[in-house]
């Protein structure tokens, strides 16, 4: 039986595995199965594989998609470029890395994109932004990252204003500011500036409509939540496991 599965922590807000088992089921695949293994530091990564002798990929979420790179024997061309993985293939004992949050990310944007979104705010700076920022660059988007701590490649959020809310009309959370169970924060930006000419994606998809969205729905803006990127980098680590 092929094994495959999810590393992370926590991973009680998991849609994986759930999204595995019923595909599984619906496409009749009796020779695999998935699991969560939510495993408390990377120091658990390589027992994992010891314990788990028939474990043939994985896929990484929170908070390890950096910190997994250490551990790769070899790695795509876009995990090369933006140092982060949440996808891992296992061939002849030697560990892969592939980046599947570029390919859902992408194919689910680009249905909402208007002309006039050429600048992006992207709010938080860990692996899922490396994802975003690789995506941008290769559609020509311009971006400015924001985190909460200051540093030579963002700003903060104190640092946001009526010009730059108006000028960057694509914002992107990739922070996990409101995901369930604390579905009412949102990411600190000055919501008033939004108008019926932005577009908001949020990368979470649980809650399906977070209290970032639905400040911008007020707002006239266009919004989108992470599930059917989900879908989409699911599917395409499955393909990457069975190529």
């Amino acid at each position: 039986m092929r094994q495959f599965g999810l590393i992370g922590y926590p991973l009680s807000h998991s849609f994986s595995e759930g999204y595995f088992k019923e595909k599984f089921l619906q496409e009749h695949i009796l020779d695999a199965q998935y699991a969560n293994y939510p495993i408390v530091s990377m120091k658990e990564f390589g027992p994992l594989w010891e314990v788990h002798l028939s474990l043939q990929g994985l896929n990484v979420t929170i908070p390890y998609k950096k910190e997994v790179i250490q551990f790769l024997d070899e790695m795509a061309p876009e995990v090369a470029s933006m140092q982060a993985c949440n996808c891992i293939k296992k061939v002849e004992n030697k560990l892969v890395g592939f980046n599947t949050d570029v390919f859902g990310f992408e194919k689910s944007l680009i249905p909402f994109l208007k002309p006039h979104h050429q600048n992006a705010l992207i709010l938080g700076s860990g692996g899922s932004a490396a994802a975003v920022k690789w995506v941008l660059n290769k559609l020509g988007i311009q971006f400015i990252t924001v985190s909460r701590n200051e540093c030579d490649h963002s700003i903060t959020y104190s640092d946001l204003n009526q010009t730059i809310m108006e000028t960057n009309t694509l914002i992107i959370n990739t922070s996990p500011v409101g995901m369930y169970p604390l579905i009412e924060n949102c990411p600190d930006i000055p919501y008033e500036f939004l108008t019926k000419d932005h577009h908001l994606f949020d990368l979470i998809y649980n809650p399906n409509q977070t209290l970032f969205l639905k400040k911008g729905l007020v707002q006239g803006a266009t919004i989108q939540n992470g599930l059917e990127m989900l879908h989409l980098q699911a599917e395409e680590s499955w393909r990457i496991w069975n190529v």
